[in-house]
């Protein structure tokens, strides 16, 4: 250990930092440009701190952000790290080659370094843990080799660590830090998972050959089961599995002969259906039509109810209540009720079901069991030859999109920014909390009319999970919630709902609709209205007027957007995961400011002018 830093002092002293000015800087660019070609460092004239990706202070160069850029070679001594003073490097997302340059050890002042998503090879270089004042590295997505140095830990500052998909070997070290993020998945690393490390989810150390919490424990070498033993768990967990599979039959037998086992009754075809005051059908939707014909509805066992909820009403006077239509989206007309004594809930008449009985009657079952307080869970539904329908609660408040887009005349409550807060972590944690159930689990369809209000605006988000029940063959014209990946064929996935959940972030914010009219009359979606203008104007001029009023929250509004932002990248791998989402809003609102830390790989690096420099 002590050779080491005897090592680490040597460097220091054998190349000691200079005492450059902005020209020795102007020249450790050029001579940067000189070597690495790219599509944006057409650098001339001179004023030095006008160049493209250039950022000074005093007169000395403190950021360089060239990402994605296409630049290509190698790294050449003497030219980076000639500027002392770079507070900010950033050259993710091109295509740099060789080994990383070393004497970026003389950038003291080093805070953030993105590098990932290049092409460097070799060892991380020993000067590298000299930037004791860096918070957030990220060499991710590289061709790195070696050992993960145990010097890591004199980076006393270090928040934030990505070195995943790489080829890097050896063991963990126990590295000491109050690290936030950290990541190693994809490289070639063995051995146990140091203490410190351990609250990290899986998905931070997969991809090796690592053991221990939170992967699976580490073998005991003195307990190792016979071949005799291993065979015999393995012929009884088959022949289990075989039983599980013979019950799961029976009872979906049973199940289906009940659900079909209830009698029909007939209501005259000239009567209306409108289920309007004059009673019938659902806003003059046509029954089942038999041959002789008269309609053909089912009787009140048609009508499921799921869960612990009490049967207050049956179908027939759900057929028969007055109704309002709330809206027409992507699955069918969505309708409020009132029945019984004064219970009014929401009637979802889905049109284009796609799926056979026996599946929607498993599917609706299955979304039925998913229970959180912020989901709107399905009540009850009804499957006809017909018609289908999801019969949801209704809740006071109504949904977010009139919340945020009607009646904001002079006589409106403004919309606080605690409020704000509340409603976009309640909607976060209800859909992490579904993303939660498998990689394949997934809403389809998460925008701000569906995300309902309780008293006291707590989000619960609903209609999760019915679009795999469609037939929907492309996205909604001008819809502005579905992700750039999924408009094709209409795809659902996680990362594509994380896309969704950000557009509703952005309504939150400036509260404007997910598709913003333009001048030109022309329409721009949400996100790359909100991009353009901040490059243009800056943030202040995209956010909510009522915001503008609160005090304090400048900070605390400029980190949702940036989140938003992510969120809605078009690239779905630089999207964050759900939970990642709920836990950055936590600390946005609940956990205060200085614990939150934006994932540097996958934001613009600080490349939006949005965060003032005093952050």
């Amino acid at each position: 250990m002590y050779s080491h830093l005897f090592t680490l002092l040597l460097l220091f002293f054998y190349f000691p930092p200079a005492k450059p000015d902005l020209s020795s800087d102007r020249a450790a660019l050029l001579a940067f440009r000189d070597y690495v070609r790219g599509r944006t460092l057409i650098w001339n004239g001179t004023d030095t701190c006008s160049w493209e990706g250039i950022q000074c202070v005093a007169d000395r160069v403190t950021s360089l952000r060239l990402p994605a850029d296409g630049l290509t070679g190698n790294i050449p001594s003497n030219t980076l790290g000639n500027l002392t003073q770079l507070r900010d490097l950033s050259l993710r997302g091109n295509s740099l080659t060789g080994n990383l340059p070393s004497d970026l050890g003389s950038c003291t002042q080093l805070q953030r370094l993105f590098l990932q998503d290049n092409r460097f090879s070799g060892q991380i270089p020993v000067r590298l843990f000299l930037l004791n004042n860096l918070v957030r590295l990220d060499l991710s997505r590289n061709n790195l080799s070696g050992e993960i140095s145990p010097w890591f830990g004199n980076l006393t500052k270090l928040r934030t660590l990505y070195l995943e998909r790489n080829q890097l070997s050896g063991s963990i070290p126990d590295l000491n830090l109050g690290l936030r993020y950290f990541n190693v998945s994809y490289n070639r690393l063995s051995g146990s998972i140091p203490k410190g490390l351990r609250n990290f989810g899986s998905d931070a150390f997969q991809g090796n050959s690592l053991c221990g919490s939170p992967l699976a424990s580490c073998p005991d070498s003195g307990n190792k089961l016979s071949g005799g033993a291993i065979a015999g768990i393995v012929i009884a967990s088959v022949i289990g599995l075989v039983l599980i599979i013979i019950v799961v039959l029976i009872f979906f037998r049973k199940y289906r002969r009940t659900t079909r086992s209830g009698p029909e009754f007939e209501i005259p075809s000239n009567q209306p259906v409108d289920m309007g005051e004059n009673g019938g059908g659902i806003n003059g939707f046509p029954a089942e039509k038999a041959a002789n014909g008269v309609e053909k509805i089912r009787n009140t066992n048609g009508l499921v109810f799921l869960g612990n909820g009490l049967s207050v009403f049956d179908l027939e006077e759900l057929l028969r209540a007055s109704a309002e239509v709330l809206g027409k989206g992507t699955c069918g007309t969505t309708y409020k009720a009132m029945v019984g004594e004064g219970v009014e809930v929401v009637v979802k008449r889905l049109r284009n079901v796609c799926v056979y009985e026996r599946e929607f009657l498993e599917e609706v079952a299955r979304l039925g069991g998913m229970v959180h307080e912020n989901l709107a869970s399905i009540r009850a539904y009804y499957y006809g030859r017909d018609e289908k329908l999801l019969i949801y609660d209704c809740l006071p408040m109504g949904n977010l999109s009139s919340l945020l887009h009607r009646d904001r005349g002079a006589g409106r409550a403004p919309l606080s920014w605690q409020v704000r807060g509340r409603i976009a972590l309640g909607a976060a944690r209800g859909i992490e909390y579904l993303h939660s159930h498998g990689p394949n689990v997934s809403h389809g369809n998460i925008k701000s009319s569906n995300i309902l209000l309780t008293n006291s605006c707590d989000a619960q988000v609903t209609e999760f999970g019915i679009v795999q029940l469609v037939s929907v063959t492309s996205a909604p014209k001008h819809s502005g919630y579905c992700a750039p990946e999924a408009r094709g064929s209409y795809t659902v996935s996680q990362k594509a709902d994380v896309y969704s959940f950000g557009v509703v972030l952005l309504e939150l914010l400036t509260a404007k609709a997910p598709t913003c009219a333009l001048s030109n009359e022309e329409e721009m979606e949400l996100p790359r209205w909100v991009e353009s203008v901040v490059q243009e104007r800056g943030a202040i001029d995209v956010f909510d007027l009522e915001l503008l009023r609160h005090d304090d929250i400048e900070e605390q509004v400029v980190l949702l957007l940036h989140l938003a932002l992510l969120c809605t990248s078009k690239h779905p791998k630089r999207r964050p995961s759900m939970a990642e989402v709920t836990r950055q809003i936590e600390h946005i609102f609940g956990l205060g400011l200085p614990e939150y830390e934006p994932q540097p790989n996958q934001i613009e690096d600080g490349s939006w002018p949005l965060v003032t420099s005093s952050s």
